[in-house]
């Protein structure tokens, strides 16, 4: 017998029931749940996160920037548990009114300045150490342009494509093939600039690429949703190149393993403090 189809309600209503894996942490309302002071540091930067595709955007270009020589850029990554709702303490969300990761707190001015949204993190910080931003006017617009054009795509594919493959408890055919259309469209985007660029802002390497690459580069290196066959990937083989080149970086290595507690043991920082923590 085939499934009656859904008729939306007249007014909705949260069934948590329906909410798949993470119906406990989702939810219709802002705030906080809780009251907890976050943890602070000695380091003049404070970063609240995980390692998901958004947060190891933070700190791979930390690692860059500490690569470079700028010591100001030391920090203190603490590992915020999204599955157990600690995004949702009193403290977290003083910092990040969103509740999402990862949340940045620049603690080498006074006041102290809150940062929050990825794109916003790493567009503040290349412009506070002016690094990994191009300075001439079309090359930063271009920079700009890619990192804008991450923040507007990847919801389609994390929250769209990588929830219904992977997440949602009902796989939906409808839903599947629209988000992997998306998807697929993304990766040929990306694929025809990479084809006439080393990098997505020209020859330099940039916010731009440290903002794509742990959602797209890793998509097609087989990392992300384990969706590379299905998706195939090996079409795309200007990303390809690319996303292989940046993870050749020692800080991408580096900054890929700050706050992750999942995989191989050997790849696992749940905090950072300091360089030691990374061996």
């Amino acid at each position: 017998m085939s499934k009656a189809p859904y008729v939306p309600p007249a007014v909705w209503t949260n069934d948590t029931a329906a909410g798949g894996q993470f119906a406990s942490i989702n939810r219709p309302i802002a705030g906080p749940t809780h009251d907890k002071t976050l943890p602070v540091g000695k380091h003049p930067l404070q970063l609240y996160s995980l390692a998901t595709p958004n947060g190891v955007k933070v700190t791979v270009l930390l690692e860059e920037l500490l690569a470079l020589g700028h010591a100001g850029a030391e920090y203190d990554a603490w590992l915020i548990r999204i599955g157990e709702g600690e995004q949702f303490s009193s403290g977290f969300v003083g910092v990040n009114p969103n509740s999402k990761i990862p949340a940045l707190l620049d603690r080498s001015v006074e006041p102290p300045v809150r940062v929050f949204e990825s794109g916003s993190i790493l567009l503040y910080l290349a412009e506070k150490f002016g690094a990994f931003l191009p300075k001439a006017s079309a090359e930063r617009a271009e920079s700009l342009n890619w990192l804008f054009w991450q923040m507007g795509s990847a919801p389609y594919l994390g929250g769209g494509f990588g929830h219904f493959y992977v997440y949602a408890p009902d796989k939906n055919e409808y839903a599947i093939n629209r988000f992997t259309m998306e998807t697929k469209r993304q990766l040929d985007v990306l694929d025809r600039r990479l084809a006439e660029s080393r990098y997505l802002a020209g020859d330099e390497y940039s916010i731009a690429d440290i903002a794509v690459w742990p959602w797209y580069g890793q998509l097609v290196r087989g990392n992300l949703y384990g969706a590379a066959e299905f998706l195939s990937v090996q079409d795309y083989k200007h990303v390809q190149r690319w996303a292989e080149e940046i993870a050749q970086r020692p800080a991408v290595q580096r900054g890929s393993r700050v706050n992750r507690t999942w995989g191989d043991e050997a790849t696992q920082v749940p905090e950072r403090h300091s360089a030691a923590d990374l061996g």
